[in-house]
């Protein structure tokens, strides 16, 4: 698996996480293998868990920088694509910032519009030239 679908592993847990916050990351990977025969994959969920494990500072992290929106009326999927790069960003320093961005925004031209990988791309795009690259 190529780190390319490995972060798409990560951003559907994320995104299944939003609609089932009851069930741990764990929970939701061992599901997704089961029932849609996806291959575990440890980068994946690490990712993922690191995600759920900072996920108050990171919601904060997109709340200070979407002028306008909150993360209760962000679409889903920006807010679960916006949520692994900002992971990303904060806690995985070995991925270059700039890496976590273009991803963020393929990832939304696949699962979402033209438009909400703009909004991304902004958002993060100003959250690491104000607080990362100074």
């Amino acid at each position: 698996m190529t780190r390319k679908e490995e972060r798409e592993l990560a951003f559907t847990l994320i995104f299944e996480k939003i609609f089932n916050d009851e069930l741990t990351i764990e929970e939701i990977s061992n599901n997704a293998v089961e029932a849609r025969f996806i291959e575990e994959n440890t980068f994946a969920f690490s990712l993922a868990q690191l995600t759920y494990e900072n996920i108050d500072e990171i919601d904060k992290v997109i709340n200070e920088n979407s002028v306008g929106w909150k993360t209760e009326r962000l679409p889903k999927v920006s807010l679960a694509i916006m949520r692994l790069a900002i992971c990303e960003i904060l806690y995985v320093p070995s991925i270059p910032k700039g890496v976590s961005i273009n991803e963020a925004v393929e990832l939304a031209k696949k699962f979402a519009s033209q438009e909400d990988a703009s909004f991304i791309n902004g958002i993060l795009g100003k959250y690491v030239r104000e607080n990362i690259e100074q």
